[in-house]
């Protein structure tokens, strides 16, 4: 039987204990993997088990959808939600720190929650709490209770960005390029999505925020169900080890002492600097340079919408190259290149500057193709994917407000730009560290 169709359908019975994995570049057999690398359907026999990971798949990319229209659809509305709230502008800045924060503080529980009750009982679990978050942040009652229901979601989300990279890596440990290239492109067209879709639907349904906020609220109510459909099949089935558990005899990974997971951290940490620094700022750049406020929207669709058919086709390209380092220069260059353009001539070459920086954005599914690259267990990613991606976007907090504070302080565009174009050199020197082709086990 062919890899690709084994990766998709699992085998009748269980697989011994440890079985040669491919390597890195898919061009060959690698060293053995711990028990847990093992998908997690292998065992199951009969239509269910046959049909579970089609189920995944289906699952991976409806929670992939569903990972940023929460924020995305508050940024389209922020001026309703600011008047209809009586919200202070000190509190609408603390929203656009908030994301980050969030997945940053609740990605840190992922992994024992995983442990105790299984990657797809919690991803099931955050995709309830994404729907119930955006349904009640609107009607909860006041500031503080718009608040706490995007906690809730964010928290959602937060788990969701921890153990989707994990699912891939324990479902399909052969496919780890291909289906994160599914999962980016499904997260980066639920963006593009929300951010054209919310203010025409809100129109469509009577003209009020707070319907136009709710409505992504079923989408999210939609990616529970194949996560219902797992869990409960998973229940029936003999037991496998958890994604996270510790394989016997294997020793614990200390992930603080890995150069390679911190590399990985800064480099996930400063592209999510630059992307959200993009999407918060760089319409007010246009704006400013005299591009209409229409136009501007505009540039920032086709910025986010570069990343769909890119994010589908570059993990992929990832997984088959020993060294990830050229692909993060290539992308980091882009991102150089497109800053410079903003400071030079941002009217005149406008939409080349956003198409630029929409490529340099996707160093994002780079950044997670490389998480499921430097572990060659699924416990081991679980450990990485929390580590990188919590201290990653603890780094990305300060960015947007300091590039909002020079702004306001030097009256120009001139200083933040610099601040922008200076940061692609250290994400290019860490991403090139962290694309090296090592494991995270091997540096214990």
């Amino acid at each position: 039987m062919a890899h690709d169709d084994l990766a998709i359908r699992g085998p009748a019975a269980a697989p011994p204990t440890t079985f040669p994995t491919q390597s890195a570049d898919g061009a060959g057999p690698s060293r053995p993997a711990a028990a847990e690398a093992v998908p997690e359907h292998a065992g199951e026999a009969g239509p269910a088990g046959r049909w579970l990971p089609r189920i995944v798949i289906a699952g991976l990319v409806l929670a992939a959808l569903n990972l940023r229209p929460a924020i995305t659809s508050l940024g389209a509305l922020m001026k309703e939600v600011r008047d209809g709230l009586g919200m202070s502008g000190t509190v609408a800045g603390l929203l656009t720190s908030v994301p980050a924060l969030c997945f940053a503080v609740f990605g840190i529980a992922a992994p024992r929650l995983a442990r105790r009750w299984g990657p797809g009982a919690i991803v099931c679990a955050g995709m309830a709490a994404i729907a119930v978050g955006v349904a009640v942040r609107p009607y909860a009652g006041g500031t503080a209770g718009f608040l706490v229901g995007s906690a809730l979601a964010l928290a959602g989300i937060a788990v969701g960005n921890v153990l989707l990279p994990v699912v891939i890596k324990t479902w399909f440990p052969r496919r780890v390029g291909p289906m994160t290239g599914l999962y980016s492109m499904a997260l980066a067209l639920g963006t593009s999505l929300a951010a054209a879709l919310t203010v025409p639907m809100t129109g469509a349904l009577g003209g009020s925020w707070r319907t136009g906020l709710t409505v992504w609220a079923l989408l999210a109510a939609l990616a529970v169900l194949p996560w219902l459909a797992v869990v409960r099949q998973r229940r029936t089935a003999p037991e496998a080890p958890r994604s996270g558990a510790q394989a016997p005899g294997e020793t614990p990974i200390r992930i603080t002492s890995s150069p390679t997971a911190w590399a990985l951290a800064a480099f996930f940490g400063l592209q999510a600097t630059a992307a959200y620094i993009t999407m918060g700022w760089m319409p007010q750049i246009f704006r400013d340079a005299g591009v209409s406020a229409s136009t501007a929207g505009v540039l920032l669709a086709v910025t986010m919408a570069v990343g769909v058919p890119l994010s589908f086709v570059l993990p992929p390209l990832a997984s088959r190259m020993r060294h990830q380092g050229p692909l993060v220069a290539l992308l980091g260059i882009c991102g150089m290149a497109g800053y410079t353009g903003l400071w030079l001539a941002p009217a005149a070459g406008s939409w080349v500057w956003a198409l630029l920086m929409g490529i340099a954005n996707c160093s994002f599914p780079l950044a997670l193709t490389m998480i499921g690259m430097r572990s060659s267990s699924p416990a081991g990613v679980v450990k990485l994917s929390a580590f990188a991606q919590s201290v990653g976007y603890l780094i990305s907090i300060p960015g947007p407000l300091l590039v909002g504070t020079l702004y306001q302080h030097s009256g120009g565009w001139g200083l933040p730009i610099a601040l922008m174009d200076g940061l692609m050199v250290p994400q290019i020197a860490v991403g090139v560290l962290a694309g090296r082709d090592r494991r995270i086990e091997d540096e214990r």
